[in-house]
């Protein structure tokens, strides 16, 4: 059977919706603040909080409790994912389709999503914080193939340049627009879903 690979942000979860109180929180309006807090690829790629924060603080201006907006950050993130999707998720995985996470994240957000209720539902959660790479580098579709031990998968991102990158490792890569949309593609390969 193919596994089915899901990236998380955007697609598990919602957008990020404590950036407003993140943004609060330093004292600056959300649109400084979001002009810095989405250069997070030395993040994803195993960086620390201390590194990413600081950065933050020194771009900014501002004095940054790291523990405290690292918190959260991750419980932004963690909270209340898409229930559409998790849905999708949990009916997959009682199918026994073989499933698993390919997520751009940094190592202590890694560490609280293996333990969500979602999770469970994947045979493995791989996390580019851990590799030191993140999509769409090249190794990270090789370590996904040789993690799952198959390249007989369908990947679904939210983000066009992750599945092009997937797509020219020859991994059958989709666009994610709803779970909806990709239940009926689903549906389609694998009948047996539900509406």
């Amino acid at each position: 059977m193919r596994w089915i690979v899901f990236d998380f942000g955007e697609v598990i979860s919602q957008r990020n919706p404590a950036i407003p109180d993140m943004a609060a929180r330093l004292g600056v309006s959300v649109a400084s603040f979001e002009a810095v807090y989405w250069d997070r690829d030395a993040y994803d790629r195993g960086g620390s909080d201390a590194d990413y924060w600081g950065r933050i603080g020194a771009r900014l201006g501002v004095p940054v409790d790291v523990e405290a907006m690292t918190a959260l950050d991750n419980a932004g993130w963690l909270t209340d994912p898409v229930p559409e999707t998790v849905a999708l998720i949990e009916e997959l995985g009682g199918l026994g389709v073989p499933l698993a996470l390919l997520s751009n994240a940094p190592v202590t957000f890694a560490r609280l999503a293996e333990k969500e209720p979602w999770a469970a539902h994947f045979r493995h959660l791989v996390f580019s914080g851990d590799l030191g790479y993140a999509k769409p580098d090249a190794a990270i579709w090789q370590d996904l193939k040789d993690v799952v031990g198959s390249s007989d998968l369908v990947f679904y991102d939210d983000r066009q340049t992750n599945v092009d990158g997937a797509l020219a490792a020859g991994i059958d890569a989709r666009l994610w627009t709803s779970a909806a949309a990709a239940r009926l593609e689903l549906r389609a390969e694998l009948g047996d879903l539900g509406a």
